[in-house]
Order: structure tokens, then C-alpha cells, then sequence
């Protein structure tokens, strides 16, 4: 199954996969916005499921991604993550009646933010809403962290207090020790808002409007993977990202029930691979 796109249902494909053989999952499923908003290739036998998925409102949704969420939990090994990636709909729905009850929330691991700017509507009367949710959980106690490869840049602030000596906010006394700053940059903090979306003018857009950014999913697979370990992408759309896991030494299992999204994807991967063969 290693470095496959898989056509089909993530349901029936998930249940061919062996139990614990998966290092890293991130899902971007449908989010549960409006009644078009999944189809966005114009496959009908995505249409079809996309009607008959969303017809019982709310719960049906949550029933739908628990069935599939739970064989992801399966198939994840022990030291193994999931991200799931979702916004405002049905985020709440998805932490309390899906991760808590499949994964433990022992293994809650952070409620990522992922922040970006947009264009605001006329008229409009109510704050922007400008940021996704996504849920990080591992399967156990134990998991994959490598912090030192996604390091961020330190502020300007932060250089300035270089040096100095620490100090505590509140009132409290200072603190003994001074403000050291790690030379491969900060740690990083759960509120993402260096990414931002994939414009219409940028060199990775392949016309998806639900496209994500190949930083986005570069941070997360640098976090929790190793080179070698498989990711898996039960909900492919465009590919972002086994082509980030093809770049980053992973390997890789891409599924999409859309066959548009399978042929795109596809041509993605070939071209990566013909400009990899370039430039060796």
C-alpha cells in the first residue's frame, strides 16, 4: 500500500490496511459548511455520496467521520498521530463525540490554530472569520515530536531581550537566569499564523479551492514523522500531502473517492518525480 493513490471510499480502503502500520495521519475531510462545498471536481459518484452523507443533518456527519476516524485510530501504530484538520461547524462536535471518545483525552496533544488574512465582505456584521481548527491527538502516551526540525524565527522583541536578564509579568520577582536564545530559532507555539492560504497567484496552486499549503503540512510531517515512516491522507483532494511527504523522505498512502482527485494527484506525484530525476 506504501507510496499509493488509492481510488475509493477511506472507509473500505482503511479496513484492507493492517491494524498499527500508519506513523502519521492528517485528514482534511468535508467540513460541514454547505451542500456544495465537497463537490468541487464535478464527479458525480462524488456528488451522490456528498447528498446522501449530509441529508441527516449534524449527527449524521459526526456518524459518518466516527465510523472512519475509528479505523484510522486502528491502523495508527502506538508512537503514531493524527491531525485532524476541520473549522467553527463542527469543531466542538468533532473533539467531544470523535477524538475524546476514540483516542482518550489523555492524548490530546494541542488544539492547533491556523490563522490567515481574507478579503472581508460588504456589509458584513460579524468578526472575519479567518482560521481553521486542527486537532492534534496521539495514540498513546508515547509519540513522534521533533521539534528542533520546525524551529520558527524569533521576534524582533525577543532578540532585543537577548542577553538580559529574565523577569517574570504580574508583580512576581524576577526570575534568576538570563534570556538565552536557541540558535536554530524559538520553540514553537500552537497558534499558526505564519501560513497563509494558497492565493490565486501562487506557484503551488492547481485550481483546488480547498487547497492547503504545502507549509502547512511540511510543518506537521517534520513534527511527527521520521524519514522512512508512512503518512497517510484518507481524504487526498488535491495531494498536497503525499507530495510533501514525497519531498520530506516519507512514505505514503494517498485515498479520494473523486477519480478527478486521484488523476490530479497522480500528475502532481509524476511531475515532483520527473523534476527530482532533473536535478540529481
Amino acid at each position: 500500500m506504501e507510496n499509493k493513490i488509492i481510488h475509493g471510499d477511506c472507509l473500505s480502503v482503511l479496513k484492507t490496511l493492517e491494524d498499527e502500520s500508519v506513523d502519521l495521519i492528517y485528514l482534511d475531510p468535508p467540513f460541514f459548511s454547505n451542500r456544495n462545498y465537497e463537490v468541487i471536481w464535478g464527479d458525480e459518484g462524488e456528488k451522490r455520496s456528498f447528498e446522501d452523507r449530509w441529508s441527516g443533518g449534524m449527527q449524521q456527519y459526526i456518524s459518518w467521520l466516527h465510523e472512519r476516524v475509528s479505523e484510522m485510530h486502528r491502523v495508527l501504530k502506538k508512537t503514531g498521530s493524527i491531525y485532524l484538520h476541520c473549522d467553527h461547524h463542527a469543531d466542538a462536535y468533532i473533539r467531544v463525540q470523535i477524538l475524546d471518545p476514540i483516542f482518550g483525552e489523555k492524548n490530546f496533544r494541542n488544539e492547533i490554530v491556523w490563522c490567515y488574512s481574507r478579503m472581508a465582505s460588504k456589509g458584513q456584521k460579524q468578526f472575519s472569520k479567518s482560521s481553521d481548527t486542527i486537532f492534534w491527538y496521539s495514540k498513546s502516551t508515547e509519540w513522534t515530536f521533533n521539534v528542533d526540525s520546525i524551529r520558527m524565527p524569533y521576534s524582533e522583541s525577543s532578540k532585543n531581550r537577548a542577553g538580559y536578564k529574565k523577569t517574570s509579568l504580574g508583580g512576581a520577582a524576577p526570575k534568576s537566569g538570563i534570556c538565552e536564545l536557541n540558535e536554530i530559532g524559538k520553540f514553537p507555539e500552537c497558534w499558526w499564523s505564519d501560513i497563509g492560504i494558497v492565493k490565486g497567484n501562487s506557484h503551488e496552486r492547481i485550481g483546488y479551492p480547498t487547497q492547503k499549503p504545502e507549509a502547512l503540512l511540511e510543518r506537521i510531517i517534520k513534527a511527527s514523522s521520521s524519514e522512512g515512516d508512512v503518512v497517510l491522507d484518507p481524504f487526498l483532494g488535491g495531494g498536497t500531502t503525499i507530495s510533501v511527504a514525497e519531498k520530506l523522505g516519507r512514505k505514503w498512502i494517498g485515498i479520494d473517492q473523486s477519480m478527478i482527485a486521484v488523476k490530479v494527484s497522480e500528475g502532481r506525484i509524476e511531475k515532483l518525480k520527473k523534476y527530482e530525476l532533473k536535478n540529481e
